[in-house]
């Protein structure tokens, strides 16, 4: 299978607890620090905190609209929370590591794609980095804007 991976890492002056307090939480925190327009809307389906919890991601990027259906995981609960969308190809993970004295975070936002075969693929995978980075960038300042405002 043709698959894609782009990943971005910020350095946010904030502890890991936090820091992944803000993205495990479907309900307040993590819709708080998506890039608007990109998301237009995130909906709990069930759950709401960490694991468990099964999400829906509008999304509106260079006018295509997307909906995925998303299963959240926590691999090593308080380090890495991951997203699934099996039917459409698509996995992202947050990884927060402690950084000097634990009052700053590595924050990394990866995703794994599964490319479109033939031309279609190949247009993605010219694209898809250079728009996710944007996108994710933005995520990246947004989560360390609201860590520094308080939670």
């Amino acid at each position: 299978m043709n698959q894609l991976r782009i990943e971005i890492s910020k350095v946010i002056k904030a502890s890991p607890v936090d820091v992944y307090s803000v993205m495990s939480d479907y309900q307040v925190g993590h819709p708080a620090i998506l890039p608007k327009p990109y998301f237009s809307k995130l909906v709990v389906v069930q759950g709401g905190k960490g694991e468990g919890t099964i999400i829906e991601v509008h999304m509106d990027v260079l006018g295509a609209k997307r909906v995925f259906h998303q299963v959240v995981s926590e691999p090593e609960p308080g380090r890495v929370l991951v997203e699934t969308d099996a039917e459409a190809g698509v996995t992202t993970s947050f990884t927060v590591d402690p950084i000097g004295d634990g009052n700053q975070s590595q924050v990394t936002i990866a995703t794994d794609i599964r490319l479109s075969p033939g031309v279609r693929g190949i247009f993605e995978r010219l694209f898809n980095p250079w728009i996710i980075h944007r996108i994710y960038k933005q995520e990246l300042e947004l989560l360390a804007e609201y860590v520094r405002h308080g939670l």
